[in-house]
């Protein structure tokens, strides 16, 4: 699951565009080209970007107080490998935060999947499992109140017309997923982008998937399990036979994530780090389904 390409976007505040490029073209031993962009040694660009959706602060003699739109910063990623580059990313993250920059409730990180290898059935596959798992996730990630008009849980009736249906071409997919929204699908900011799973990126933008369901952070560990987590979603949609979008009972939220992530991938002490962080937020006992007897 690690050799899928993907890209991410990092949405934060505390320093502006040009302090936070500076930061990553010294890191990265590259030089900033037009606008904020860094390209780095390996040509690859790591783009700095306003996003107006961010409530800009900076932090000023130990409080927080509102900044400028010079503060809205979105680091896009350019296109990456998870073995390759995963510790190139983690580090550009901690001399970010050390800058200076954070990230508050107003700030979401995105997470682009490479749509390449996806057919109809392992698109079905993936909105099929962020169904069946929206409450967990969503309690396990502790989506703020402020982005979940950004980030809306995975639409019960589209699910339900695209099991019905069972469309068996990507242009059926597609004629699924706009169902009921109104004006052009070509528009960048179409309505249809603000769910957990996004599918306007692979039908009308650079043919990816996109998991929007994240918090910003400026924590490498914990974005490092976000990336994990969705090339192990990803992996299991495109290999995957079928999936339900029935969600399961849950007598321990814990210990059902614990074991569910084990499933798709993220087994053994490499990702103990990532299990844990994304475990942290629910309910029960890790080890144990049910309570022990006395």
């Amino acid at each position: 699951m690690f050799t899928e390409r993907f890209g991410i976007e990092v949405e934060f505040t505390g320093i502006t565009k040009t302090q936070a490029a500076k930061v990553a073209a010294e890191f990265l031993g590259g030089r900033i080209g037009t606008g904020q962009d860094v390209i780095g040694p390996d040509g690859r660009t790591w783009k700095f970007v306003n996003d107006g959706s961010i409530t800009t602060q900076k932090k000023e003699r130990g409080r927080i107080v509102n900044a400028g739109s010079e503060y809205s910063v979105e680091l896009v990623s350019p296109i990456l490998t998870y073995r390759e580059d995963i510790d190139t990313l983690q580090e550009l993250i901690r001399r970010l935060r050390k800058a200076g920059g954070f990230a508050n409730t107003s700030c979401g990180i995105h997470i682009h999947l490479d749509g390449a290898h996806h057919t109809p059935r392992s698109i079905r596959n993936f909105m099929n499992i962020i169904a069946s798992k929206n409450d967990l996730f969503y309690k396990a990630l502790q989506i703020a109140p402020d982005r979940m008009r950004y980030c809306k849980k995975m639409d019960a009736a589209l699910v339900e017309r695209m099991n019905r249906r069972k469309p068996k071409t990507m242009a059926a997919i597609e004629s699924v997923w706009y169902e009921g929204y109104n004006g052009g699908r070509s528009t960048h900011y179409h309505s249809s982008r603000y769910h957990f799973l996004n599918l306007h990126s692979f039908f009308n933008g650079n043919h990816t998937v996109e998991l929007r369901g994240f918090n910003s952070e400026l924590h490498a560990g914990k974005i490092r399990s976000y990336i994990v987590l969705a090339l192990a979603l990803n992996h299991q949609a495109l290999t995957q036979k079928c999936a339900s979008s029935k969600k399961p009972q849950v007598e321990n939220e814990k210990f059902a994530l614990r074991t569910y992530l084990n499933r798709i991938g993220l087994i053994g002490e490499e990702f103990a780090n990532c299990r844990e962080h994304l475990c942290k937020h629910l309910d029960g006992n890790a080890a144990w389904r049910f309570r022990m007897a006395a």
